[in-house]
């Protein structure tokens, strides 16, 4: 694996012995006392710290890793947050980890064994806890670096860009750290099927959950969610961001949304961001049933924390270098710069980028096509370069399927989470799920040659529904010559939000309407001999919250309908996906983008397909300019 740059960490032969204080009642600004443990290195004086934050429980010693910080002459600090393990007051996840945040760093800054130079680490909801806090730009917050975190709260934890519940995720999350005490936890499979969304909180937890049932209360992409989301207020960040994730993490279309915003908004001059994307699930240590992407698609994450926040914490202040800051962007352009580094699947090999999305991309689109009987693996369905041709019989320019809640399409792996032995995720062969009537399958011809995608999938469907609300799901496969169909990333859209997320509007029966389904990001070379296929259904549950198809309100319904579903795929009516293909070579008018600054976008756009930075490949990433 390519390295990052930084000045390689070297840790000392001998653990450094540290000092331990434990349960230590740090008071927040409303008077709630934290409970938080310190450890520090035997007589180092005033040093610089790493915070973490946790809702799991921070336990009573030094967790196993985190000697390679004390040997590198950093204290660190673990917290229960606030309504978790010791710690008091009301657990509130939508609202307390930035004030909390806030008033932790002031505290450990005022300590006789801080310098007040603080960095934060942790994955999932601690990542999220040091974006919280990122926004509100204290002045001890040096750095962070979150992992799998992702930076909108409806769009990661809760909803899908299509408007979706994320249930599966979202409630087997609440079933393992929210259950009631003393109450048994109830299986996965007797919540999952539970209606009305009103009360599975109870199913869940055996509980009804306050912040649940707010969550409920805003189905659409409202001022609500924008307050609470970092991506929509990315430009309030001001510290150096090294985020990491997965292709098959839930957040990593996030990730990826929150360091294009920030790159964007800085630009190359304040190019401070970092972020690597690897071919992993929620969890990166825990490996994939009969997958291997080979030796090298692990990462030391550790050891770039260590020479992140060497650089951050201790290196020079900006003030100090030698150069003006035009001199500065002149010398650093002698050097590639690559603020991307991600793992290309198929292939097996990282690879460093500029910026992302890839701006030598080429949004290139394949036709479904059939002669009206794509439904199951052994139907007609077929991807083509070119749309239907004009004299095609009328009668095979559609395909048509029943949805019935009542039978849903069973998700087989992908980006969920967070237990894989209870909900399965990452790369899975979906030829099960491909035998039935509901799901058409539209294949490439074999390939023949290597064909990479790497960027957001984006699937442009023109299809009617004889309900009022339906959905609409895709998912992008690789098909290897012996016929497994290996997943890669998948979505779905709420028909009522066809026109956005803030703007449900229920359907006409009938009537044919143009839909666009965010399937995700990957980055993948589709080899030769592979094909290329796209699933089209209207349910990929429990990952996604069963549409009922009455139209009525989600939360309090309880009848299920079957709706009849039309894709088309006419010269009128081409449905499409749109793959981000890149060329096997740069072509030489593009190597001058090398210098250029990125383009400027809103957070908002960037998950919708507005226009992209540029980039190009190039060296191992550099450290950043501080």
């Amino acid at each position: 694996m390519a390295c990052l740059g930084l000045a390689r960490a070297t840790a000392p032969t001998l653990p450094v012995p540290y000092t331990t204080l434990l349960h230590v009642r740090v008071p927040m600004r409303d008077n709630v006392r934290l409970d938080t443990n310190i450890f520090h290195p035997v007589g180092g004086g005033r040093l610089p710290t790493i915070l973490v934050r946790t809702p799991y429980g921070k336990g009573g010693d030094l967790p196993a890793g985190y000697q390679s910080f004390i040997n590198h002459g950093y204290a660190v600090v673990m917290q229960d947050v606030r309504g978790r393990y010791a710690s008091g007051g009301v657990f509130d996840a939508l609202n307390q980890e930035g004030p909390d945040g806030y008033d932790t760093l002031n505290w450990i800054a005022a300590q006789l064994w801080s310098d007040g130079q603080i960095g934060m680490i942790g994955g999932s909801y601690l990542g999220i806890a040091q974006w919280r806090v990122a926004l509100l730009n204290n002045p001890h917050l040096k750095a962070i670096f979150p992992v799998v975190s992702g930076s909108d709260e409806y769009l990661d934890r809760y909803y899908s860009p299509g408007g979706a519940l994320k249930l599966g995720h979202r409630l087997l999350w609440l079933s393992d750290n929210l259950t009631a005490p003393g109450a048994a936890k109830p299986k996965f499979s007797d919540y999952i099927n539970h209606l009305p969304l009103r009360t599975i909180d109870r199913a869940a937890t055996r509980q009804t959950l306050g912040f649940y049932q707010t969550i409920l209360n805003h189905p659409a992409y409202d001022s609500f969610w924008k307050g609470q989301s970092v991506l929509e207020n990315i430009g309030q960040v001001r510290v150096p961001v090294f985020s990491v994730g997965g292709w098959y993490d839930n957040f990593v279309e996030s990730d990826l949304d929150a360091f294009a915003a920030l790159h964007k908004l800085h630009g190359r001059l304040d190019d401070k961001h970092r972020i690597m994307i690897g071919p992993w699930a929620h969890n990166m240590s825990t490996p994939f049933l009969g997958v291997n992407y080979g030796d090298d698609s692990s990462s030391p994450i550790r050891s770039y924390q260590i020479e992140w926040f060497d650089h951050w914490l201790k290196g020079a202040p900006e003030e100090a270098r030698p150069f003006s800051p035009e001199t500065w962007h002149a010398v650093r352009a002698e050097v590639d710069e690559a603020p991307v580094h991600i793992f290309v699947m198929g292939v097996n090999r990282w690879r460093d980028e500029p910026a992302w999305p890839l701006a030598r991309a080429r949004s290139t689109p394949f036709y479904l096509s059939s002669d009206g009987e794509a439904n199951t693996l052994t139907g007609d369905g077929v991807l083509q370069p070119k749309p239907e041709r004009a004299n095609t019989p009328s009668q095979f320019l559609s395909d048509q399927f029943a949805y019935d809640p009542r039978n849903p399409v069973p998700t087989n792996g992908g980006a969920v989470c967070c237990d894989p032995k209870i909900f399965p995720w990452g790369p899975m062969d979906q030829r099960p799920v491909e035998k039935r009537k509901d799901v058409l399958v539209y294949s490439s011809a074999p390939l023949k040659q290597d064909l990479e995608v790497t960027g957001p999938i984006r699937v442009v469907l023109y299809a009617s529904t004889s309900a009022r609300d339906t959905d609409f799901t895709a998912k992008l496969v690789d098909v290897f010559p012996n016929g497994e169909a290996r997943n890669l990333t998948d979505g779905i859209l709420r028909i009522r939000y066809r026109q956005g997320l803030d703007k449900p509007e229920l359907a006409q029966p009938g009537e044919v309407y143009p839909l666009t389904i965010d399937a995700g990001v990957t980055s993948n070379v589709f080899l030769a001999g592979h094909s290329i296929r796209l699933e089209i259904s209207s349910s990929n549950f429990p990952r996604f919250d069963r549409n009922p198809n009455t139209g009525r309100s989600f939360a309090d319904e309880t009848t299920l309908k079957k709706a009849q579903q039309v894709v088309y795929h006419s010269r009128q009516y081409p449905s499409h996906i749109l793959l981000p293909v890149i060329p096997a070579a740069e072509p030489a008018s593009e190597k001058a983008a090398r210098r250029h600054a990125p383009e400027l976008t809103s957070a908002s756009a960037a998950r919708y397909g507005a226009k992209r930075s540029s980039v190009v490949e190039a060296k191992p990433l550099p450290i950043p300019a501080r």
